[in-house]
């Protein structure tokens, strides 16, 4: 009796356990973006593999592969504009308390079809979970309008994008996707997110990093600016006494 017990017992923990394991192998072409004065964008390539320790069941649903790559995230400010007194002015205005610089997803079917809503709530997956707009309501009558509007012009701009179905799966394991960054970057981290579902459920999930920032001129600007204010004032001020006198003695050439 006390065996045939036991025997149960290892059966029922046997079937609770997963039949099988799958995890994400990945990496990128590159993990540092330069922005120099000549910078006009760049186009990074992720890839991958899935590790399995066991056949796929020839009745599982489909795997499908999401990538989402985010830039930094900082306070927006969204106006509206309408026309009084003949002018353009702004009437109303929302203060969204994080918004992402940069959003992509990119999938290799329908986001409906990846992955559950449940699943995108959890991992905060889709543009308008990116946005943290708490409390917007008290600001204006119809505030998620402005967040809308936000992601809208976004979207115009090339910073926020929706890729369905350009994640290329070649027999269920190896997988690509091309991301392309805008030229007008913002610096700092980007958290690419790499997730694997079936059923629209996640199986796995595996994170890296891209660092973007200033290289150059650039560079030697922006830590002028943040490191050395009283530096950066004095040569500012040096070149525009420069430029005014070139510009004038220029000017007076031309007259002889």
């Amino acid at each position: 009796m006390t065996l045939r017990l036991i025997s149960l017992a290892v059966a029922a923990l046997l079937c609770a356990l997963p039949a099988r394991s799958e995890t994400i192998v990945a990496g990128l072409s590159q993990d540092m973006v330069s922005i120099t004065t000549n910078f006009t964008g760049s186009e990074i390539l992720i890839y991958g593999a899935v590790k399995r320790e066991a056949p796929v069941p020839p009745d599982d649903a489909p795997l499908e592969v999401v990538v989402t790559v985010q830039g930094p995230s900082a306070p927006v400010v969204v106006r509206r504009k309408e026309r009084r007194y003949g002018i353009w002015m702004n009437t109303e205005a929302v203060n969204i308390s994080q918004a992402p610089s940069f959003y992509v997803i990119a999938s290799s079917a329908p986001m409906d079809v990846a992955m559950s809503d449940t699943e995108k709530l959890r991992h905060s997956v889709t543009i308008p979970r990116a946005i943290r707009a708490v409390g917007i309501a008290s600001e204006a009558e119809d505030a998620p309008n402005f967040v809308d509007a936000l992601v809208r012009l976004e979207e115009e701009r090339g910073d926020y994008a929706m890729a369905e179905n350009s994640v290329i799966l070649v027999e269920e394991t190896l997988f690509r996707a091309d991301i392309a960054l805008p030229a007008n970057l913002t610096e700092g981290n980007y958290i690419v997110r790499l997730f694997i579902t079936r059923d629209g459920a996640v199986v796995d999930l595996h994170e890296e990093v891209i660092i973007v920032n200033k290289a150059g001129f650039e560079r030697l600007i922006h830590v002028l600016a943040h490191d050395q204010p009283l530096l950066y004032g004095l040569l500012s001020l040096l070149l525009a006494v420069i430029a005014g006198w070139g510009a004038s003695a220029g000017f007076a050439l031309l007259r002889r």
